[in-house]
């Protein structure tokens, strides 16, 4: 199978998708900075959960979307938008896979949860999610048009972020 890169409006199309009562686990109200005592056991949860997908083909048979765009600090954007429109965050079926572009292909550095946020009022936080006890970052803009106010979770489960495990940005990663 090839892959097939799509935009990465398909993310913020998704996202719109999901609509603002999208089921989450809510977390405590303060978030964005998340301590270096992350729970081992959610990242070796999300782990055993994306091993496979270290073969990108793996994950496109999953039902990951390559992305043609790269954040740096985050990589390539995979999404599955089956896993992101169940309005469900589940340690093993994340939305988003993190990948690093290669010379030698794609390389998995970690992974990600989206949750819409449900008054898309950046100023209030009440349905802040949270995954493993840890919450959510947000909620933010979104990063493209049509993309909704949301919350989101990184882990670098297969890249050492010096930054923590759940930074947003990693400066390991590049494009």
């Amino acid at each position: 199978m090839t892959a097939r890169l799509v935009p990465s409006a398909v993310l913020a199309v998704a996202l719109a998708a999901t609509g603002a009562g999208a089921a989450s686990a809510h977390g405590p109200s303060e978030g964005g900075a998340h301590t270096a005592d992350f729970p081992g056991r959610v990242a070796a949860q999300a782990r055993a959960a994306t091993a496979a997908f270290h073969d990108p083909q793996a994950a496109i048979a999953a039902g990951y979307l390559p992305s043609s765009h790269c954040l740096p600090g985050m990589g390539q954007h995979w999404v599955n938008p089956a896993n992101l429109m169940d309005g469900v965050n589940d340690i093993a079926k994340p939305d988003v896979l993190l990948y690093e572009p290669t010379p030698d292909g794609p390389r998995l550095v970690g992974v990600e949860w989206l949750q819409v946020d449900a008054d898309q009022d950046t100023t209030t936080d009440d349905d802040r999610p949270s995954l493993g006890g840890v919450p959510f970052d947000g909620p933010m803009l979104g990063h493209e048009p049509g993309m909704p106010v949301h919350y989101d979770l990184h882990l670098y489960v297969w890249e050492h972020n010096p930054l923590g495990l759940a930074a947003v940005l990693n400066p390991n990663v590049t494009c």
